[in-house]
């Protein structure tokens, strides 16, 4: 299975979003992170710790042998050709976005150069998600939903422990004295479950 996870606009979540869905396929099969984002994020990620997939730069990718999946953290705002082509390429275009107005704008814009493209190919993951009693998120999925598009069901929520596993290295359910490190895991694994029904 190819995933790519794409934004038009920086600040969600994108590369946070490319590790833990790679974190999260690799307990399922052996998965390969292409890291094609020109800051090198996801490369940078591992270099300072331990991630539990290889990552490659995405010009490398003829030199990862086997794998059973790959996850493709594109460059910020692609154009509309690449972002094209990265969808008819993979098996699912994952579109994280914080339920604001702006980047629910971006979002759209996106889908609006994604048209042709069936429901099935993405997905919208709503990310840095304020947590309870907030119910922001929840208002910014039902929107997207009424408006008929693909969406996660799924939510991550904001915590800072993505900063300290950023900091580290690490995903972020092995960040140690954080006690929402292991909540905030829990939000990827159900989006890694929702990725593989």
């Amino acid at each position: 299975m190819i995933i790519t996870v794409s934004s038009f606009k920086g600040g969600v979540g994108k590369t946070t979003t490319a590790i833990h869905i790679a974190a999260y396929l690799q307990t399922k099969g052996e998965t390969i992170l292409a890291d094609g984002d020109l800051n090198r994020s996801a490369t940078s990620w591992a270099q300072r710790g331990e991630a539990p997939f290889r990552v490659f730069d995405q010009d490398d990718i003829d030199e990862a042998g086997e794998f059973d999946h790959m996850v493709i953290d594109t460059p910020a705002r692609p154009s509309d050709e690449a972002l094209i082509a990265l969808a008819d390429s993979c098996d699912l275009l994952v579109l994280p976005t914080t339920p604001t107005t702006f980047a629910m704008e971006a979002v759209v814009q996106t889908l609006d150069t994604l048209e042709s493209i069936d429901s099935d190919k993405y997905r919208i993951l709503l990310t840095v998600c304020p947590p309870p009693p907030s119910r922001e998120a929840e208002k910014a999925q039902e929107s997207l939903t009424k408006a008929g598009l693909s969406v996660f069901k799924s939510r991550v929520r904001r915590y800072a422990a993505y900063q300290r596993a950023e900091n580290l290295g690490v995903i972020v359910k092995d960040v140690r004295g954080d006690r929402n490190a292991g909540i905030a895991w829990k939000d990827y694994t159900s989006v890694g479950r929702e990725i593989l029904k």
